[in-house]
């Protein structure tokens, strides 16, 4: 299960506050698993070494370390890399890919226990071209205000099952399986609504579900459920599964209804509603 948006954007928040003006002093990788653009590790950690953090950005789920010298590293957490804060002296995990050691304030280490993440240096101007994937991105909540009108006007342009649209990040970026049934439930839609046949007012309450979600979501740090566990760079896991409606809550009562959560697969996943969802 991937991280969502408000995880990746919890990260980047920290990171931007804690690293720049950071230099690097020493990197190292201790395997080849998230370092698949190259052939050798030195090809890699080379070009990270005295330079220095200028921001901490974010493109989609991509975490962008931009560095002086106009280069950026770029991460890919996929679906269990995490990256930690830690002293120098403090004792090296298990499945941690990547060290690098600042000058001062310590280390900034990538441990991924699953193999899923990655990471690249890219010339800050060919972005585009080294993640292509990006050029198809849709609407983007957190980085900016998007009116219910522009919403609904994308979303009328399509006609498709209401839970894979807001998971598709050509529509909206960074929403899975979590916060598309969370934001379904707000909304008061089912999964399985085909998009084109919403009302006004049903495209009113889908966009103001979705905006307040990963709002709220972003408040609480992002969710650290048992089958995705989420902790930010100095360690400390999310708060909005303490929040969360519907979403692995099957049997239980609705909040809404007072009738039990209902659960059905779709597209391979649970997708968890509730029965007064329309």
């Amino acid at each position: 299960m991937m991280f969502e948006l408000p995880e990746v954007e919890t990260v980047r928040r920290e990171l931007d506050r804690d690293l720049v003006g950071k230099k690097v002093k020493t990197v190292e990788a201790s395997s080849m698993k998230a370092l698949g653009r190259y052939k050798t590790r030195k090809a890699f950690t080379s070009q990270l070494v005295d330079m220095k953090i200028v921001s901490v950005a974010r493109k989609g789920l991509y975490i962008l370390i931009v560095l002086a010298g106009e280069s950026t590293l770029v991460v890919d957490l996929g679906s269990s890399g995490t990256l930690r804060r830690h002293a120098n002296k403090d004792a090296v995990e298990p499945d941690t890919e990547m060290v690098i050691t600042f000058t001062q304030h310590g280390q900034l280490r990538l441990v991924d226990a699953g193999g899923t993440a990655e990471v690249f240096v890219v010339d800050t101007a060919a972005l585009a071209e080294e993640i292509p994937v990006t050029d198809d991105y849709g609407l983007d909540p957190v980085e900016e205000p998007v009116s219910w009108t522009v919403f609904g006007r994308e979303l009328l342009q399509r006609s498709t099952k209401l839970k894979t649209l807001i998971m598709d990040d050509k529509f909206v970026v960074g929403i899975g399986n979590i916060y598309a049934d969370e934001i379904l439930y707000e909304a008061g839609l089912r999964y399985d609504r085909i998009s084109d046949t919403l009302s006004s007012q049903e495209i009113r309450r889908l966009h103001r579900a979705l905006v307040g979600t990963i709002h709220d979501a972003l408040k609480y740090r992002g969710t650290s459920v048992p089958e995705r566990l989420f902790v930010d760079p100095f360690g400390v896991a999310g708060e909005y599964a303490d929040h969360l409606n519907v979403w692995g809550k099957n049997g239980k009562l609705s909040g809404r209804s007072r009738l039990p959560i209902q659960r059905a697969k779709f597209g391979g996943v649970w997708t968890y509603f509730c029965e007064t969802q329309v």
